[in-house]
Protein backbone atom coordinates (compact mmCIF):
# COMPACT_ATOMS: atom_id res chain seq x y z
CA UNK A 1 0.00 0.00 0.00
CA UNK A 2 1.35 3.78 -1.06
CA UNK A 3 1.48 6.42 1.24
CA UNK A 4 -0.67 8.60 -1.17
CA UNK A 5 -2.32 7.92 -4.84
CA UNK A 6 -3.25 11.66 -5.75
CA UNK A 7 -3.35 14.94 -4.63
CA UNK A 8 -4.64 15.26 -0.90
CA UNK A 9 -8.20 15.91 0.12
CA UNK A 10 -7.24 19.48 0.54
CA UNK A 11 -5.90 20.06 -2.48
CA UNK A 12 -9.03 18.57 -4.33
CA UNK A 13 -11.45 20.33 -2.29
CA UNK A 14 -9.43 23.39 -3.53
CA UNK A 15 -9.75 22.38 -7.48
CA UNK A 16 -13.71 21.70 -6.55
CA UNK A 17 -14.20 25.07 -4.86
CA UNK A 18 -12.27 26.48 -8.09
CA UNK A 19 -14.58 24.95 -10.29
CA UNK A 20 -17.63 25.80 -8.33
CA UNK A 21 -16.65 29.39 -8.79
CA UNK A 22 -15.75 29.56 -12.35
CA UNK A 23 -19.43 27.71 -12.81
CA UNK A 24 -20.67 30.59 -10.88
CA UNK A 25 -19.20 33.50 -12.67
CA UNK A 26 -19.84 31.69 -16.10
CA UNK A 27 -23.58 31.18 -14.60
CA UNK A 28 -23.68 35.35 -14.04
CA UNK A 29 -23.68 35.93 -17.96
CA UNK A 30 -26.21 35.86 -20.45
CA UNK A 31 -26.39 32.28 -22.41
CA UNK A 32 -26.09 34.30 -25.77
CA UNK A 33 -22.52 35.15 -24.65
CA UNK A 34 -21.63 31.36 -23.66
CA UNK A 35 -22.65 29.76 -26.98
CA UNK A 36 -19.00 29.86 -28.50
CA UNK A 37 -17.70 27.97 -25.22
CA UNK A 38 -20.07 25.06 -26.43
CA UNK A 39 -20.50 24.15 -23.26
CA UNK A 40 -22.89 20.70 -22.18
CA UNK A 41 -26.51 21.35 -22.25
CA UNK A 42 -27.09 20.30 -18.62
CA UNK A 43 -24.68 23.16 -17.61
CA UNK A 44 -26.06 25.75 -19.55
CA UNK A 45 -29.58 24.08 -17.79
CA UNK A 46 -28.08 24.51 -14.36
CA UNK A 47 -26.58 27.99 -14.86
CA UNK A 48 -30.27 28.98 -16.07
CA UNK A 49 -31.77 27.17 -13.06
CA UNK A 50 -29.31 28.95 -10.50
CA UNK A 51 -30.89 32.71 -11.66
CA UNK A 52 -34.43 32.18 -9.62
CA UNK A 53 -32.79 30.65 -6.61
CA UNK A 54 -33.24 33.20 -3.80
CA UNK A 55 -32.90 30.68 -0.94
CA UNK A 56 -29.07 30.71 0.56
CA UNK A 57 -29.04 27.06 1.51
CA UNK A 58 -30.38 26.24 -1.78
CA UNK A 59 -28.28 28.35 -4.27
CA UNK A 60 -25.35 27.30 -2.39
CA UNK A 61 -26.42 23.56 -2.67
CA UNK A 62 -27.20 24.18 -6.29
CA UNK A 63 -23.54 25.98 -6.90
CA UNK A 64 -22.03 22.84 -5.46
CA UNK A 65 -24.09 21.25 -8.24
CA UNK A 66 -23.31 23.12 -10.93
CA UNK A 67 -19.32 22.74 -9.75
CA UNK A 68 -19.79 18.49 -9.88
CA UNK A 69 -20.85 19.62 -13.86
CA UNK A 70 -17.87 21.32 -14.01
CA UNK A 71 -15.52 18.53 -13.63
CA UNK A 72 -16.40 17.41 -17.09
CA UNK A 73 -15.44 20.37 -19.16
CA UNK A 74 -11.48 21.82 -19.30
CA UNK A 75 -11.42 24.38 -17.61
CA UNK A 76 -8.54 25.97 -18.78
CA UNK A 77 -10.26 27.74 -21.77
CA UNK A 78 -13.73 28.86 -19.32
CA UNK A 79 -10.80 30.50 -16.88
CA UNK A 80 -9.23 32.13 -20.55
CA UNK A 81 -12.73 33.68 -22.12
CA UNK A 82 -13.45 34.93 -18.47
CA UNK A 83 -9.67 36.57 -18.38
CA UNK A 84 -10.39 37.96 -21.62
CA UNK A 85 -13.61 39.30 -20.96
CA UNK A 86 -12.55 41.45 -17.54
CA UNK A 87 -9.74 43.03 -19.31
CA UNK A 88 -9.89 46.12 -20.86
CA UNK A 89 -9.27 45.95 -24.50
CA UNK A 90 -5.45 47.26 -25.44
CA UNK A 91 -7.40 50.14 -27.17
CA UNK A 92 -9.59 51.05 -24.24
CA UNK A 93 -6.34 51.33 -22.02
CA UNK A 94 -3.93 53.25 -24.63
CA UNK A 95 -7.13 55.39 -25.27
CA UNK A 96 -7.30 55.88 -20.84
CA UNK A 97 -3.52 56.70 -20.82
CA UNK A 98 -3.78 59.31 -23.38
CA UNK A 99 -6.51 60.84 -21.61
CA UNK A 100 -4.24 61.06 -18.50
CA UNK A 101 -1.65 62.72 -20.05
CA UNK A 102 -3.83 64.92 -21.83
CA UNK A 103 -5.08 65.85 -18.56
CA UNK A 104 -1.89 66.35 -16.72
CA UNK A 105 -0.43 68.47 -19.60
CA UNK A 106 -3.23 70.64 -19.26
CA UNK A 107 -2.96 71.30 -15.69
CA UNK A 108 0.81 71.80 -16.21
CA UNK A 109 0.30 73.92 -18.95
CA UNK A 110 -2.90 75.42 -19.06
CA UNK A 111 -4.51 77.44 -22.24
CA UNK A 112 -1.60 76.52 -24.59
CA UNK A 113 -2.22 72.93 -24.14
CA UNK A 114 -6.29 73.24 -24.59
CA UNK A 115 -5.27 74.77 -27.62
CA UNK A 116 -2.86 72.10 -28.90
CA UNK A 117 -5.46 69.67 -27.96
CA UNK A 118 -8.62 71.00 -29.59
CA UNK A 119 -5.98 71.59 -32.48
CA UNK A 120 -5.82 67.70 -32.25
CA UNK A 121 -9.38 66.67 -31.86
CA UNK A 122 -11.60 68.08 -34.53
CA UNK A 123 -14.46 66.78 -32.63
CA UNK A 124 -14.61 69.35 -30.08
CA UNK A 125 -17.44 71.64 -30.03
CA UNK A 126 -17.18 75.77 -29.40
CA UNK A 127 -19.68 74.98 -26.70
CA UNK A 128 -17.32 71.87 -25.36
CA UNK A 129 -13.92 73.90 -25.62
CA UNK A 130 -16.14 76.64 -23.13
CA UNK A 131 -16.72 73.90 -20.94
CA UNK A 132 -12.87 72.71 -20.94
CA UNK A 133 -12.04 75.90 -20.12
CA UNK A 134 -13.86 76.47 -17.39
CA UNK A 135 -13.26 72.81 -15.68
CA UNK A 136 -9.67 73.52 -16.49
CA UNK A 137 -9.70 76.94 -14.64
CA UNK A 138 -11.18 75.62 -11.78
CA UNK A 139 -8.74 71.98 -11.27
CA UNK A 140 -5.64 74.72 -11.92
CA UNK A 141 -7.35 76.24 -8.88
CA UNK A 142 -7.52 73.13 -7.04
CA UNK A 143 -11.32 73.24 -6.48
CA UNK A 144 -13.01 69.69 -5.05
CA UNK A 145 -13.60 67.21 -7.85
CA UNK A 146 -12.35 69.72 -10.82
CA UNK A 147 -9.63 67.44 -11.75
CA UNK A 148 -11.75 64.48 -12.20
CA UNK A 149 -14.92 65.79 -14.01
CA UNK A 150 -11.79 67.35 -16.56
CA UNK A 151 -10.61 63.95 -16.89
CA UNK A 152 -14.42 62.98 -17.63
CA UNK A 153 -14.63 65.51 -20.11
CA UNK A 154 -11.39 64.80 -21.76
CA UNK A 155 -12.36 61.00 -22.11
CA UNK A 156 -15.45 61.59 -23.75
CA UNK A 157 -13.92 63.73 -26.13
CA UNK A 158 -10.64 61.23 -26.33
CA UNK A 159 -13.14 58.28 -26.84
CA UNK A 160 -14.64 60.32 -29.60
CA UNK A 161 -11.68 61.54 -31.38
CA UNK A 162 -10.17 58.13 -31.53
CA UNK A 163 -13.07 55.81 -31.50
CA UNK A 164 -11.28 53.71 -34.63
CA UNK A 165 -8.71 52.99 -31.78
CA UNK A 166 -6.16 55.19 -33.91
CA UNK A 167 -4.55 57.25 -31.37
CA UNK A 168 -4.09 60.42 -33.52
CA UNK A 169 -3.21 63.14 -30.80
CA UNK A 170 -0.63 60.73 -29.67
CA UNK A 171 2.22 61.87 -31.26
CA UNK A 172 2.00 65.87 -29.47
CA UNK A 173 2.31 63.97 -26.58
CA UNK A 174 5.63 62.16 -27.09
Amino acid sequence: MSDHEGPSKSRRKRDAEALQSLGEALAALPRADLAPLQLPERLLQAFEELGPIRSHEARRRHCQFIGRLMRDVDPAPLQAFLEARSRPSRVEARLFKLTEQWRDRMLEGGDAVLRDFVAAHAVVTPEERQRLEETLAAAREGRSGASRRLFRELKTLVERAHGDGAPAGAALLE
